[in-house]
């Protein structure tokens, strides 16, 4: 993190002011530097671009009806007329895959939102708070964090039932704990700079201090990090999917396509394939970009 920009708090009833170091990201971009990415970051970069135009307008890539069944053209192999073949009622795997990215999106990010916005109010509150508010929030935050975040999101499901949304609510309260023991970290760290303890010299308003200096520089890191989780956030969405607990069929997502394409296994390897492949092009990609940001952020180079 850089500090190459100030604050000026002025001292009120004194005349005087103090210009206060604010840590900023380096997040600058030229497209003359467009050709020192490396193959890999490049191609992952041109693979999310066409994954956004899959989830925006997916008609651009595709013509057909993603419900559309033919009972003649099930179990078609891949071909000219049909790029990555039929499944067993005869409905194109291309198309299904292309529709299949919208909600596979809204999961990864609709999750984190809900994980970052419920993580950093309860990091915010346990570091800026009494010591055994803290101490009780953390030990909370510990026992969650003993569960891995896909077993968490089974047992949040459980509860709530079945469906799309239920799924991305699951998915982002069990990312909580990781974000709020974050946020809860940075709080501490940001809280203890200079800049901070001369604001609090100068009688600056605990709110001004907090959403102007202390939220914002504490949240930066974990925006970067939360941006290299939205690919694991997409995996475990298809994984609940998969299991049974997420967007029903037929709706054209990507882990119901897996757990129906595993039935025939044996006769039809496309239907399991594809959108096992596009899950884990997604999840690289994402990953790849998010950590670049992060090297970027910290001033280094891939």
């Amino acid at each position: 993190m850089s500090t190459g920009s100030t604050v000026q708090l002025e001292a009120q009833g004194f005349g005087t002011a103090i210009e206060l170091p604010v840590t900023r990201g380096r997040f600058s971009f030229s497209w003359s530097e467009l050709h020192t990415l490396r193959p890999g970051l490049a191609l992952a970069a041109l693979f999310v671009l066409f994954l956004v135009i899959a989830a925006l307008q997916p008609h651009w890539l595709t013509s057909g009806d993603p419900l559309a069944a033919s009972a003649r053209e099930a179990f078609r192999a891949p071909s000219a007329a049909h790029w990555l073949g039929t499944d067993e009622n005869g409905r194109d795997v291309w198309t299904r895959l292309i529709y299949g990215v919208r909600p596979s999106l809204l999961m990864g990010l609709a999750a984190t939102a809900i994980g970052l916005l419920i993580g950093v109010a309860i990091g915010l509150f346990a570091g800026l708070g009494h010591r055994s508010v803290d101490n009780f929030l953390m030990r909370v935050i510990d026992v969650l964090l003993a569960f891995p975040d896909l077993l968490l999101a089974l047992v949040i499901i459980t509860f709530w039932g079945e469906g799309m949304m239920n799924a991305i609510v699951a998915v982002g309260v069990a990312s909580v704990p990781r974000y709020a023991r974050m946020v809860r970290a940075q709080t501490h760290l940001v809280s203890k700079a200079q800049y901070v303890e001369a604001a609090i010299t100068l009688g600056l308003r605990r709110s001004t201090l907090i959403f102007r200096h202390i939220l914002p520089n504490s949240i930066k890191p974990i925006l970067i990090l939360a941006t290299i989780g939205i690919g694991g956030k997409i995996a475990s969405g298809a994984a609940l999917s998969f299991l049974g607990f997420g967007a029903p069929p037929p709706s054209p997502e990507w882990g119901a396509m897996l757990s129906v394409g595993r039935n025939f296994l044996s006769n039809a390897w496309w239907l399991v394939a594809a959108p096992g492949v596009a899950v884990t092009l997604t999840v690289v990609s994402v990953t790849a970009l998010g950590r670049q940001l992060l090297l970027r952020s910290e001033g280094k180079t891939a």
